[in-house]
């Protein structure tokens, strides 16, 4: 099989599809893999890395595209790259078509394609096996990106999220008890700040509980509850998603406008659509604006600011299912893991995921 790695186009997407090491293992299986070129140079790989692995380097992305039976990606193709698409061709990388432009649905259904979408790879008991590993990189990042905004340098109320002997360190507020969740709420709490965690699980907050020791404070995730912690939080973390379906909005913006003056919104769901009403789409060459007086941080790639880490992360994730589709073919692979049948978002360009469906208000047209 032969699989093609285009160089990202999205603004400030520094990641890559597949590093050298996992080419490597495709090569080693017998498949032909046809690398961009430059296309991991934001995340510290030369050409010379994949050709050494046994990729072969191309000059456009037309050829990236036109020779590859599946396209594995990061980010979700942009409309310029529409025009490569060819007929009956397989394209693996992020989507969240729920929220994604009507325009990118459209030009997979007019070439045929057969799209999988990362974030809606699902095990049978609702594991996302490659969002975790996207999932605990931003996790781990919160505090740092937090902190930074929290100074007084960047606008924010000038707090240390450790706090000092004698002063209170910052109050965290995290919604969603999932990977994301967990990962930031272990990470801000080994800095020393004060974690309250809401969610509407109560299995999910006595996991929780039990992994961090009793040291996280933990909420059932009740309109009362959220209003009641999002006024005092000094940092507003929120994780809470729905595999292919649109981001619940859980804080208003009249619940923003009670906040802390610059205190800070890390809209961490912002890929679906977002949890807070007042979030709209940044870029992390402008990742923060001010609205109702509070910081918002609404970055849909956060693990791109980390690009070799979260390449590594990704391809590592993404790796096994590429080489049983190069075993198996694509039908057979469907039929042989349950859970990247479910990662299909449009089979052969027709719409097959029912919670997008759903979302966008169409009919699966598609079953597998």
């Amino acid at each position: 099989m032969n699989f093609g790695i285009p160089k990202e186009v999205r603004a400030h997407e520094y990641r890559v599809g597949l590093t050298p090491a996992t080419v490597d293992s495709l090569v080693r299986a017998g498949h032909k893999v046809f690398v961009e070129t430059n296309a991991g140079k934001h995340a510290g790989f030369k050409n010379e890395d994949y050709q050494a692995m046994g990729a072969q380097v191309v000059y456009t992305p037309q050829e990236a595209y036109g020779r590859a039976d599946v396209v594995v990606k990061v980010g979700r193709p942009a409309e310029a790259e529409y025009q490569y698409f060819n007929p009956q061709q397989v394209i693996f990388s992020f989507l969240h078509l729920a929220v994604a432009s009507p325009d990118l649905l459209n030009a997979l259904q007019n070439q045929k394609i057969t799209a999988l979408g990362y974030e809606t790879i699902e095990t049978e008991d609702g594991t996302l096996p490659v969002m975790i590993t996207t999932s605990e990189i931003a996790g781990r990042l919160a505090p740092a990106i937090a902190g930074g905004l929290l100074s007084s340098v960047h606008g924010g109320r000038g707090i240390l999220v450790a706090g000092v002997p004698g002063t209170p360190p910052a109050a965290v507020v995290i919604l969603g008890a999932g990977v994301l969740g967990f990962h930031a709420a272990r990470a801000f709490h080994n800095l020393g700040a004060q974690v309250i965690m809401l969610d509407v699980d109560f299995r999910a907050l006595q996991r929780i509980d039990s992994m961090l020791g009793g040291k996280v404070t933990t909420m059932f995730a009740n309109p009362h509850n959220i209003a009641k912690t999002v006024a005092f939080a000094d940092v507003l973390v929120c994780t809470a998603a729905t595999p292919g379906g649109k981001a619940p909005i859980l804080v208003t913006r009249e619940m923003v406008k009670k906040m802390q003056r610059r205190a800070v919104i890390l809209d961490l769901a912002i890929n679906s659509g977002g949890n807070v009403e007042t979030s709209r789409p940044t870029e992390l060459g402008d990742p923060s604006y001010i609205e109702e007086e509070v910081i918002h941080y609404c970055v849909p790639n956060v693990p791109s600011r980390v690009a070799r880490t979260g390449s590594h992360s990704l391809s590592n994730a993404i790796l096994p299912y590429l080489l049983e589709m190069g075993r198996l073919g694509i039908a057979e692979a469907f039929k042989a893991l349950p859970d990247l049948k479910r990662g299909v978002n449009t089979f052969e360009g027709k719409l097959a995921h029912p919670l997008i469906a759903a979302a966008l208000g169409k009919k699966v047209e598609a079953k597998i």
